[in-house]
């Protein structure tokens, strides 16, 4: 008689998409007949049990739909060997600049960490259920392009438009033609002041015209992003470089 319950009840949990309460219910039930728990709070146990599952399977969803380049977090991140306030990214990672569509732009030499603390960043966003998508500058570029040449343009700024939050990685490292310009602008433009965006550069503003050379367009383009913007500058100082330094020495010694 209990195989049959046991059984019917699995079959109840996956026509209900209910995998969880179908996996653990026997388990949780022979726990609450020991500690004397209410029916009430056996049933509590069971649906606390699938929303859990459901929260971790949903955040897993959004990590991999972010196409993060690796899995970093802010923890992971030495503050003690930078100059990027610990605090001031903790805040950040609570997700209020996303809420109210706040730029972020992360500004320092190469190996300073920026990509990191983006990337920690993302990973935040996405574990409090927000839409995210990270990409290089080049890729973001590449993406549109093909898009425009395929008569798909206005599809492909709808999907980037409807992101809670895109992180554009590495703008400056490369010149961008004009064309390769007017594309990006038109991804931030349509998020200024309506959804938020990081962007990690490894040049001041002044130098932006290195490598955005139509000068309008330029200055348009760093007028949207630093609006309202959280300004952080990583230094000049390589965060990697210093501590590959370190591991050598610590391995010599």
């Amino acid at each position: 008689m209990r195989d049959l319950q046991d059984q019917a009840i699995r079959q109840h949990c996956k026509a209900l998409r209910m995998p969880t309460i179908g996996g653990q219910f026997a388990r949780l039930a022979e726990a609450a007949t020991r500690e004397g728990q209410s029916h009430v709070g056996y049933l509590e146990a069971l649906l606390a049990a699938e929303m859990e599952e459901r929260e971790s399977r949903a955040i897993t969803r959004l990590l991999h739909e972010a196409k993060l380049p690796r899995m970093k977090t802010l923890d992971a991140f030495e503050f003690d060997r930078s100059s990027v306030s610990a605090a001031q990214l903790r805040t950040l990672a609570e997700g209020d600049y996303v809420t109210k569509a706040e730029p972020i732009l992360l500004v320092g030499e190469a190996g300073t960490g920026k990509t990191h603390l983006a990337t920690g960043l993302c990973v935040a966003a996405c574990r409090q259920r927000r839409r995210v998508r990270f990409t290089t500058a080049t890729a973001l570029i590449n993406e549109l392009a093909e898009a425009a040449h395929a008569n798909q343009l206005s599809r492909a700024l709808a999907r980037w438009e409807r992101l809670d939050l895109i992180c554009i990685d590495e703008l400056g490292y490369v010149p961008l033609a004009e064309t390769a310009c007017e594309l990006m602008f038109q991804v931030i433009a349509d998020r200024a002041e309506k959804a938020a965006v990081i962007v990690t550069t490894n040049l001041p503003f002044s130098e932006w015209s290195q490598v955005i050379p139509n000068p309008r367009l330029c200055k348009a383009l760093i007028d949207r992003l630093t609006d309202q913007a959280h300004i952080i500058t990583t230094g000049t100082d390589s965060y990697r470089f210093r501590r590959t330094t370190a591991q050598r020495k610590a391995g010599k010694s």
